[in-house]
């Protein structure tokens, strides 16, 4: 079939591998499997949970082992079973938390596979059945779970920069990055794409040079700089851009695929 460039391929999900409407094009199915069929492993690397994340790989005809949670959950999607894991410190999230509920903001915690929420609004509710999630609701007045991973908030981009800006100005142990115009993760400082993507090539032997990543978003800037070969897809941010090596197609026209046709092989 040819030559494969890159050894490990790492993909991004949201408004990279699947289109706006959260779509699996066959362009990009056939590609991501072309690839994974000349040798690459294929990784995808994303801000969704394990339990959101698998019906994509799925999707692709595929298994193997994902990063998730931005990096703070490397699981194995055959037996369902967490690799490695930056869990966080409850007595920082309540801050993050007590703060969203003083403000009337939608929020959820996330345990490696689990996603727990304290109500939920009709905008939250449809969030989630875009992105195929399957939130828990939980007791507001039980104490927090053990083994969290993430807190995401959500609401809309004018809330959230005002809420990114004002949080920007904490002094915490933790780390929050923009997921996505209505996101906010709220993370262990260690954890990233970037971060976990490396450890994955060390564990397998794989030389910098031979991966390659292609993302969208602000928390892909890591995983891209890292690689071997960043690829941006053209919706993404300006800086995410200017951190890839090449910009690739939209989300919206197979950029993924694209991408893989013109650098994964010869």
């Amino acid at each position: 079939m040819g030559n494969i460039n890159y050894d490990l391929i790492a993909l991004d999900i949201d408004g990279t591998l699947l289109t706006d409407d959260h779509t699996l094009t066959s362009n990009v199915r056939e590609a991501v499997r072309e690839a994974h069929g000349r040798g690459a492993e294929i990784v995808l690397c994303t801000g969704r949970g394990p339990a959101n994340a698998i019906p994509v790989l799925d999707k692709l005809g595929l298994a193997g082992t994902m990063i998730t949670h931005n990096g703070a959950a490397t699981v194995d999607s055959a037996s369902r079973t967490v690799l490695h894991q930056y869990s966080i410190d409850n007595a920082e999230v309540a801050r993050f938390r007590a703060y969203c509920l003083e403000a009337k903001l939608h929020f959820d915690l996330n345990t490696a596979f689990e996603m727990l929420i304290e109500d939920i609004t009709p905008e939250a509710e449809a969030m989630y059945r875009l992105y195929g999630a399957s939130p828990v609701l939980r007791n507001p007045g039980d104490p927090l779970p053990e083994g969290l991973v993430k807190f995401t908030l959500f609401g809309d981009q004018a809330e959230l920069d005002r809420v990114e800006a004002e949080w920007n100005g904490w002094t915490h142990g933790l780390q929050h990055i923009r997921s996505g115009d209505y996101f906010i993760d709220v993370q262990h400082r260690d954890a990233s794409k970037g971060k976990a993507l490396r450890q994955l090539a060390q564990l397998r032997g794989i030389e910098q040079s031979r991966v390659m990543a292609i993302g969208n978003y602000f928390n892909d800037v890591g995983m891209l700089t890292f690689a071997g070969l960043g690829v941006a897809v053209a919706n993404s941010p300006e800086a995410v851009k200017e951190a890839a090596n090449v910009v690739t197609r939209s989300n919206e026209a197979d950029g993924v695929a694209h991408a893989l046709h013109a650098f994964a092989w010869t």
